[in-house]
């Protein structure tokens, strides 16, 4: 089976309207710049954007708010994008807010096919309303549901061939367990090679997982908040 597509207008060509995407990376590290671009070209609408942070108002995720193309975000942390604070405020985007782990949870299971668990996490706070809560062993537990995408959209720092993905660094935050919890995954990469050439014992997700991969071009990486000391 030939997974190798030749780029990223390719990769996401049969993305419809109103289709539910995770979207790797943690801010702006690691996050699918090329699939993102190409998704504003081909102008996908009514989309559910799975995805920890929300980008910034000119990078990310937050072109597709822009351009209104997000119907609604699940997501943790979008404290970056004054964009997204607007359509939120002016009811335009349906948002959903969880806890940093409760997401990455409710993604992990879904990769793992178990519908339904248990935790802490958010229990006697908004997070819980509607949601079934129980006492287990003298603690107040709050049940979540997985969370699966039609198309799990990722980025990682080197693949083969066959898929298999190794990422870097701070990409390693939800970028492998989104890849499993996707009908479809999208991998780009910095660096394509041939099967054999990736260490074993390094390979973070396994080809079987992904379905498309392809080498993304002029990756910007940019930094959310540039911090530096004065000299």
């Amino acid at each position: 089976m030939n997974k190798v597509v030749a780029n990223a207008d390719e990769a996401v060509k049969d993305i419809p309207d109103n289709a539910v995407l995770m979207l790797g990376g943690f801010g702006l590290c690691g996050i699918p710049e090329n699939c993102i671009a190409a998704l504003i070209r081909k102008g996908v609408k009514g989309l559910t954007c799975i995805s920890n942070n929300a980008g910034v108002d000119e990078f990310g995720i937050g072109l597709m708010l822009k351009t209104k193309q997000v119907k609604k975000m699940i997501s943790s942390y979008v404290g970056e994008n004054a964009e997204f604070e607007r359509q939120l405020l002016s009811g335009e985007l349906e948002v959903e807010l969880l806890p940093q782990g409760t997401l990455a949870e409710r993604i992990r299971a879904g990769g793992a096919g178990i519908p339904l668990f248990a935790t802490p996490t958010g229990y006697g706070t908004e997070i819980a309303e509607g949601k079934e809560t129980r006492e287990i062993g003298g603690k107040m537990y709050v049940f979540e549901k997985w969370l699966k995408a039609d198309f799990a959209i990722v980025k990682a720092w080197k693949g083969d061939t066959l898929g298999n993905l190794v990422f870097k660094g701070t990409a390693r935050n939800f970028n492998p367990m989104m890849a499993t919890a996707g009908k479809i995954t999208i991998a780009e990469v910095e660096e394509l090679v041939e099967p054999g050439q990736l260490d074993p014992n390094m390979i973070h997700t396994p080809g079987i997982f992904v379905n498309r991969i392809f080498k993304g071009t002029n990756y910007e990486k940019r930094i959310e908040q540039r911090t530096t000391n004065k000299v």
